[in-house]
């Protein structure tokens, strides 16, 4: 057998996805100097990146720089997007089985975990995620509306995606207007009547998920002084116990960023943010009308696992906070894929350092691959995706050295492109999406603003001449 990856019959790659996880995989598939690979990028939205776009905070545009390094990515000659196709629905897994010799998922984890508590559907609780994404200008969100005429909102979880909620909640028309954001959400919280925004946390403060740079951006809002409860945030004696046997310098700092917010004197701006610890919700009261009006939560203590971690108990103490708007931001998880093996509880593709496996045989599925979040579960920074994504491609690699890949009856690129015209002839190319982002910032350079967004996906296309 002949294996694929010569200039004469090149190793055609499917990545469905274009997030940090897609471009990492590309990236390293296309550095190899010992091997032919041409990489087709399939995103169902027309513009690529994924949260580095739709989710990446406006206010954090250093953060999105990362996308410069995808652009070179993508200036590759072997590398394609195929952006506006939807896996599943323009191509399916028969379809790229005929066309390629490797296919690899990283489509991220796109939906929120549930708290489980009663009330969780009232009108006013939302998604986390969908509050990120409204902002963010994403396509499926932009009908989404959320009741910022509330004085007092609760986002429950103390990650950084809490972190970015309740930051976007208390910036200054002044500030929100330096950003990317998109303008149906800069005219709606120009007008937000939001007065305190709650931070709840269930475990305490050492354990808290969010970095120290995103707590330290807190302290500095123009908008909101940070309010601390000094009670909350002395360490018990198994979190003191466990940071001096660690030595976990990150984390002592985090401890000592909030002792000293807990210390500081309110300085009388307009907004409140008050970050809680070792508190959970059981449950959002409604009114009559099913309007969240508050909720109840109860008090932590910390008690250790058999594993050793320290994990939440609730106590009879109880309290209820009024509040008209809940974020909950407890935990994110993968969509299953049409076709392919899924772990239900985990929310993330059935996998062994990347290679999808038979949930029967617990055998990898040949030719078939995960990378990023859908293949380990929502952790790490956008950096993170970089080794995971490696660590795919050296399993991709070395099955290939085996000849345990694909055998496409059509693995040509130009038949390809042929069955994607045919599926989806007004998809997005590379080309187009530069096109569009040059018409974004230019939209942004007439605002003052970095970039004005298409929220659409029938702007992006009538913008491109494609609809």
């Amino acid at each position: 057998m002949v294996l694929p990856g010569t200039p004469a019959s090149p190793l055609r790659v499917a990545i469905i996805g274009s997030g940090p996880a897609a471009f990492y995989t590309a990236e390293h598939l296309l550095k190899r100097d010992d091997l032919v690979v041409e990489t087709d990028m399939f995103e169902r939205l027309p513009t690529p990146f994924g949260l580095v776009r739709g989710g990446v905070a406006p206010d954090h545009q250093k953060i999105k720089s990362v996308a410069a390094a995808f652009d070179k990515v993508a200036a590759a000659p072997r590398f394609r997007l195929y952006g506006h196709v939807e896996f599943g629905k323009d191509v399916t897994l028969a379809d790229l089985r005929e066309h390629y010799h490797q296919i690899v998922y990283a489509t991220g984890a796109q939906t929120d975990r549930r708290m489980g508590i009663p009330g969780e559907d009232l009108r006013g609780s939302h998604p986390a995620t969908e509050f990120v994404a409204w902002y963010n200008g994403h396509p499926d969100y932009q009908d989404c509306r959320f009741d910022l005429r509330q004085e007092r909102v609760a986002v429950v979880g103390v990650g950084n995606v809490a972190v970015d909620v309740a930051r976007i909640l208390c910036r200054t028309p002044e500030e929100l207007v330096a950003t990317d954001i998109s303008e149906g959400a800069l005219e709606a919280l120009t007008q937000s009547r939001v007065r305190e925004v709650y931070m709840l946390g269930r475990r305490g403060p050492a354990q808290a998920a969010f970095t120290n740079p995103e707590i330290k951006e807190l302290g500095e809002l123009a908008g909101a002084d940070i309010v601390v409860h000094p009670e909350e945030v002395q360490l018990d004696e198994l979190s003191r116990a466990a940071l001096e046997k660690g030595q976990d310098r990150a984390t002592q700092k985090k401890v000592e960023i909030l002792r000293g917010y807990a210390q500081r004197t309110p300085y009388g701006k307009p907004r409140r943010l008050i970050l809680r610890f070792l508190v959970s919700p059981v449950e959002l009261v409604g009114d009559a009308e099913g309007q969240v009006v508050a909720m109840r939560l109860v008090k932590n203590e910390l008690h250790a696992t058999a594993a050793g971690t320290l994990q939440p108990k609730p106590t009879d103490k109880t309290e209820e906070l009024p509040v008209g708007l809940v974020f909950r931001s407890v935990g994110y998880k993968g969509v299953p894929l049409a076709g392919v093996p899924f772990n239900d509880s985990w929310g993330v593709i059935l996998n062994d350092k990347g290679r999808v496996l038979d949930p029967e045989t617990q055998r990898p599925v040949l030719g078939e691959y995960a990378a990023g979040w859908i293949k380990r579960g929502p952790t790490g920074v956008i950096g993170t995706n970089k080794p995971d994504a490696a660590e795919t491609v050296v399993a991709m690699l070395e099955d290939l050295a085996q000849g345990a890949v694909l055998a496409p009856a059509h693995p040509e690129a130009a038949a390809a492109e042929a069955l994607i015209r045919r599926r989806q002839p007004n998809y997005v190319s590379y080309t187009d999406w530069r096109r569009l982002d040059e018409l974004e910032v230019a939209r942004g350079r007439a605002a003052g603003r970095p970039r004005v967004k298409f929220t659409r996906v029938e702007e992006m296309l009538a913008a491109l001449g494609l609809a």
